[in-house]
């Protein structure tokens, strides 16, 4: 038998930033919104641990246990002394190294998708001890919807959300590395006394109330200079968004993807075509949010291709 779980990228909408702490990592406000792009996990019984991969940028997908997916499977599997015999394949349709959380959703969809097939029956609250242990990212891509994240990003306050948003994402010509980023944002803010980071209220009070004016308007990203710092092309494509109509946009997360909200779905629409015509992306979609988390598409018996891989389900 085999299990996927489908799992959705993220944008932040509020990313706001603390100073370095002791540990390297940064506290956070990191207002998360789920959206319509997703990976789908597939696991399926097998000899040994092993991750395949397919889809966009398939290639830059690492393999071995550095790969969330395959860690997330470790740690279920040491946790409830099983041997991690699984087969993970990955079909991918969230940019990698794009800042959406690619990597997170993976290590979040296999986690769920291996505790399916392996009846370990793990609650809620230990799936979410797992996720924070793999990355600071993980725990929400198993929530899903909307979600503050505090600590480092990892302690999470679902939050609600009264309406459809409607966004596009541009890819860029290559990715940003997040640790980069995050020394860059250190070098930059050298010497600066740092506030602690706090949820925009007027932030949370449109997402609420779905009110897309109100939000175009609060949207942040502390990162964002950084980003621009180590890829300056990006601003050409910040620049060509606002032209064609966005209401807002910003860097999604360490990027460097890129994210401009439109005021409905034929506006998203066009200022995607926009944006390609532009030359300043290598790609652009379109996706609404929220999204749901990590969900359980359905289990079933693998179809084998030519190359003994599991079929994408």
């Amino acid at each position: 038998m085999s299990v996927t779980v489908r799992v959705p990228a993220k944008v932040n909408v509020q990313l706001a930033v603390g100073g370095a702490r002791p540990d390297g990592f940064h506290d956070l406000a990191n207002v998360f919104l789920a959206v319509g792009l997703y990976d789908e996990i597939t696991v399926t019984p097998a000899d040994a641990l092993r991750v395949t991969c397919s889809g966009p940028d398939a290639a830059q997908v690492p393999l071995d246990v550095t790969n969330l997916a395959a860690r997330a499977a470790l740690a279920l599997a040491a946790r409830h002394g099983l041997e991690p015999a699984v087969h993970v394949h990955i079909a991918k349709d969230i940019p990698v190294a794009g800042g959406m959380a690619g990597g997170s959703a993976d290590g979040a969809g296999a986690l769920v998708a291996c505790d399916a097939l392996w009846g370990t029956r793990a609650s809620r609250e230990e799936l979410l001890e797992i996720c924070a242990e793999l990355g600071s990212d993980v725990p929400f891509s198993l929530v899903g919807g909307a979600a503050l994240g505090t600590g480092r990003g990892e302690q999470l306050t679902v939050l609600e959300v009264g309406g459809t948003f409607h966004w596009v994402f541009a890819m860029a010509g290559r990715g940003l590395s997040t640790p980069a980023v995050f020394r860059e944002f250190d070098r930059l803010n050298e010497g600066v006394r740092i506030a602690e980071p706090v949820a925009a209220q007027d932030l949370l009070e449109a997402l609420a109330k779905g009110d897309t004016g109100t939000l175009a308007a609060a949207v942040s990203n502390d990162l964002q200079p950084a980003a621009l710092s180590l890829f300056p092309e990006l601003a050409d494509t910040l620049a060509a968004g606002r032209a064609a109509g966005a209401l807002a946009a910003l860097v999604s997360g360490s990027g460097p993807t890129t994210a401009f909200l439109a005021r409905d779905a034929s506006g998203a629409q066009k200022i995607a075509e926009a944006l390609l015509a532009s030359g300043t992306c290598r790609s652009a979609r379109v996706a609404p949010s929220p999204a749901p988390g990590a969900t359980l598409v359905r289990p079933g018996r693998p179809r084998a291709t030519e190359s003994g891989c599991a079929d994408r389900m």
